[in-house]
Order: structure tokens, then sequence, then C-alpha cells
């Protein structure tokens, strides 16, 4: 698999360029009027910068120096409001509200490494834009997933390094790990925390441990029956009405509190002799992996105020090794990318 940049604007906190370019060789950049510059930052955004790959463009603005920085996030919006992805801190914001983000993995079994890209176009896949990659790995009697920016650097070590997701032996339960504190306080479940993130990103600079932030879990099928697998998801979703220019800045996300979720239950198609979910055209191929996800009824809620019908995230095949990833709020692309990995695998209890 080529490797592929993620869509990262790289520069110092100091404005100092990655190629060890100083700030003071930008000054003549940086003396922009503030109007002057956010003005150049809405134009390239507007003339052909909705999309990738021309959306590169408004992440070279970002690249200059520190306060085109500021100005690419004070004009750029958030993928819940814009439905775009365009910094690295874009994959752990909530996805859109009204309409779903289209992704689709590619998996290689050679050696067992998945593939996340942004769909460019309505087709059920195509070339796509490289976001995330991710490696299953055995730990003992454990199997972790390793995601990270960088498709040739899927290590804990990594720079790249966003988080993981790791399943018990059974592999029907299963805990998501974030690299990044989900709020003030939390504390990391490894000593690894003292890792950082390299200091060319224009995301903050964080510490880099393992914060859990999910579970999931597989419903045991002990009789081995043939019906479908049941899922259920309690994950810690970022706060939609955390802004954008705030969530670059401060050091911590805001939590927004547990959401929990459940697949949706199949039909049992009398003609086809098959359980069966309306898709709507995104998925082909019938996989026991295929699954859609949507808010838990909550008891304590009696008036229904979450819509139990909309999915949140569906997941299914459409070729031997590709499958496609549908999300929108609360969940991040990151979350999305987590969960979808728990339904490759062998889960004992549940086959």
């Amino acid at each position: 698999m080529p490797r592929e940049e993620p869509p990262a604007a790289e520069v110092s906190e100091t404005g100092e360029k990655e190629d060890g370019q100083p700030e003071e060789q930008e000054e003549r950049w940086a003396r922009l009027l503030p109007e002057l510059l956010s003005e150049v930052v809405r134009r390239v955004e507007a003339s052909g910068g909705e999309r990738w790959p021309a959306r590169k463009d408004v992440v070279s603005c970002a690249c200059v120096c520190r306060r085109w920085r500021d100005a690419a996030v004070a004009v750029v919006r958030p993928p819940a409001v814009s439905g775009k992805i365009t910094f690295p801190s874009s994959l752990k914001q909530p996805g859109p509200r009204e309409f779903p983000m289209q992704c689709f993995i590619k998996r290689n079994k050679k050696n067992s490494t998945f593939y996340l890209y942004l769909g460019l176009t309505t087709a059920t896949v195509d070339k796509g834009k490289f976001l995330m990659a991710a490696r299953r790995f055995r730990r003992g009697p454990h199997t972790e997933y390793i995601i990270s920016l960088d498709a040739d650097d899927l290590s804990q070590g990594s720079n790249a390094y966003m988080g993981k997701l790791r399943s018990d032996f059974w592999g029907t339960n299963f805990k998501v790990y974030d690299s990044k504190p989900p709020h003030d306080g939390a504390k990391a479940s490894s000593s690894r925390s003292s890792r950082r993130f390299g200091s060319r990103r224009i995301s903050p600079q964080v510490s880099a441990g393992n914060y859990e932030v999910g579970q999931l879990s597989y419903k045991y099928n002990l009789l081995k029956s043939r019906g479908p697998r049941r899922m259920y998801c309690a994950l810690e979703c970022p706060s939609p009405q955390e802004t954008w220019e705030n969530s670059l800045k401060t050091k911590f996300r805001k939590p927004m509190g547990t959401t929990v979720l459940r697949n949706k239950a199949p039909r049992w198609h009398e003609h086809l002799q098959c359980w069966c979910l309306n898709f709507h055209g995104r998925v082909t191929v019938a996989s026991v992996k295929n699954f859609q996800l949507s808010v838990a009824a909550d008891p304590n809620d009696p008036t229904g105020s979450r819509d139990e019908e909309t999915v949140l995230l569906q997941f299914g095949k459409v070729d031997d090794d590709i499958f496609t990833m549908d999300y929108r709020q609360p969940l991040s692309a990151f979350q999305a990318f987590a969960i979808s990995l728990s339904s490759f695998g062998t889960k004992l209890a549940c086959e």
C-alpha cells in the first residue's frame, strides 16, 4: 500500500517550518493585515478547496506561520458544521449531524493492516483521501489494533500514534484507548503517557498515552446459532458544542458524557432466506461483519428525545477487502474506525 500523507498541517508551535526555515524569514507573510489574511484564506477555500485533493491548499495556508495557522483555524469550520475533514484534529471531532460522513476501509490480509479513506465521490468506493491506518498485533491472550496517522509507522511510540483498540481472549469485549486525555484529570492506562506528539503539528501539544474512552461488546452465542451478532458500545464522545478554536487551543477536550449505542436488529427475509438491513446501497456483499449502530433506548428518558432510528455508524462489505464506513455526530472518525475494526477477526464465543 503506497504511503499517502494524512490531512495534517505541519508547523511548529514557534512558527518554524518543517524544513528548518526560521520565523524571521516568514515575517513578510506574517505582516499582512488580519482582515487581508482572513480574506486570502477564505478565497483559497472558496476557489475549489471544498474537497480533497484541492483542499490541501487550505492546509498549506496553515503551514506558513502561526498567524496564518490562526487565520485558517478561524475560517475553517469543524466537521460537525462543514462536513469536511481538514486537519488531524478533525479526526477526533464529531461528524455532521444531518448527514453521514462517507468513508471506506481497505484491508491488507497479508500484513493485517487496515487503511481508512475519506470518500471523494458518491460512488461506493473511489480513490479516496487517506486518513488513518491500523495494524493488528497479538499481545499474549489479547489482540490490539494500533491506530496511526502514518501508514508506514504503526507503533505506539510514533508521533503519529492516535490510539488503539484492545480485545480480550474471546474477541468479544473491546476497549478503545485514545492517545489524548478525554478531559482534565483523566489518568493514562499505561506508563507510556510520557510520550509526546511531534512538535510540528497544528494540533496542540498534549501528552500521548493510552486513555480509555470506550468499551464494546459482542453478545455471547454459546449455542453457535446462525443468527446475527449483537453489539453494544459505550463511548465518551467529544462535545459538539465545544468551539473549533477551543478544541485546537485548549489542552484537553470537554467531556460530553457517555453515549450508549446498540446495533439495529436485522429482519429475516423469507424470499432471500437471510437476515437483511437497509444500507441504502452502501453495502453490497452479505457478511456477518455488516452492522448499523444507533442510540440505545434510555429508560431515564421517557420523552425519547434521542432518535433510536437514526443510524450513527454503519459498516459493511462491498468487495473482498473493501468495506464502507459511514458515521455522524456524536461519533468522530477515530471512534468510528475503532468500532469498525472490532468487527474484523474471529470471535470465539459468537461465531
